[in-house]
């Protein structure tokens, strides 16, 4: 258990390394990821069970006690990230794969290495994990309204199917965690740790099936949609601490929403997209998967060390 806990942190140490390097080898040798695209479903359900193994009934009441940080923090979520996305869309010309599938990262909720950047930038953890918590209990009613409303104009949208799907991949496996943690909570104490290896494996995997079925499309589309999402990743980041600021919110708070806001779950926009549109509809949640796990780390740093001069 040792050795997998050692493994486990190199691999989230490094989790952008290796999805550059998972990425870069999808483009130049797609074959090899034949068959993960498929999977990605599977994988994300993965993913929400190990989240769901984290999370503890305080998460939630933390609600109570810190309502306003997280009540802001999880409205801005769900409309800054949607808004400049559909902006940005529209501004770039878009293709209408890649609009639905920039709007589709916007519309889902926040990612789970968030909570681990929020505590690396000295930001207010707590804040963080029920921002994270709340913003994906709501998705499934949220992400296919707004991605209806938004994205309707380029492509169908099957909001009630949407529907179904965030509810099995997503909501189902965090209870089946919850349950498993309330059920057998010394067990997964100990196998807690390992947590980071699972989930990095499995989204390192989601970003190279989704880059190996579109290599062409990068290779014609790549810098628009690089500058798409990475323009829409830091709007994110940006606006996200602006709003904390303008509510009178604390410095740790604004950190925790700003990276909130800013770092989505891209993993379950490609799920969505690959399932409901189209493989290049995929695209820019798997590079936005690349994208904001260099932001964040960078921002993460810059936030630490501004806190230990001061």
């Amino acid at each position: 258990m040792k050795t997998l806990e050692r493994i486990s942190k190199v691999a989230g140490d490094y989790f952008a390394v290796w999805v550059i390097i998972v990425a870069v080898l999808a483009f130049w040798a797609p074959a090899s990821f034949q068959g993960i695209p498929e999977r990605i479903p599977l994988l994300l359900g993965i993913i929400m069970f190990g989240m769901g193994m984290t999370l503890k009934t305080e998460d939630f009441k933390r609600v109570l006690s810190q309502p306003k940080s997280i009540i802001v923090g999880v409205i801005a979520q769900y409309t800054i990230m949607s808004l400049v996305a559909f902006a940005l869309a529209t501004i770039m010309n878009l293709p209408p794969e890649l609009a639905v599938g920039m709007v589709l990262v916007g519309t889902c909720p926040g990612g789970t290495a968030s909570n681990v950047m929020a505590y690396l930038a000295k930001g207010n953890v707590p804040v963080s994990v029920s921002m994270t918590s709340i913003s994906t209990i709501l998705a499934p009613l949220l992400t296919p309204i707004i991605t209806l409303a938004l994205a309707g104009q380029w492509l169908p949208v099957a909001a009630g199917d949407m529907f179904i799907e965030i509810v099995q991949i997503v909501i189902l496996p965090i209870v089946l965690g919850i349950i498993v943690r309330s059920l057998f909570s010394k067990i997964v104490e100990k196998a807690i740790k390992v947590l980071p290896l699972i989930s990095v494996l499995a989204i390192v995997a989601i970003v190279g099936g989704v880059v190996s079925v579109n290599t062409e499309e990068l290779v014609t589309s790549g810098v628009l949609i690089f500058l798409a999402v990475i323009l829409h990743n830091i709007i994110g980041l940006f606006i996200g601490y602006s709003i904390g600021k303008f509510f009178d919110i604390d410095e740790a708070s604004r950190r925790a929403i700003s990276i909130e806001v800013g770092m989505q779950n891209s993993g379950l926009a490609s799920s969505l997209a690959m399932a409901h549109f189209s493989p290049l509809a995929a695209l820019p949640g798997a590079i936005f998967s690349v994208w904001h796990n260099i932001s964040g780390p960078l921002l993460a740093t810059y936030w630490a060390r501004k806190s230990d001069r001061e």
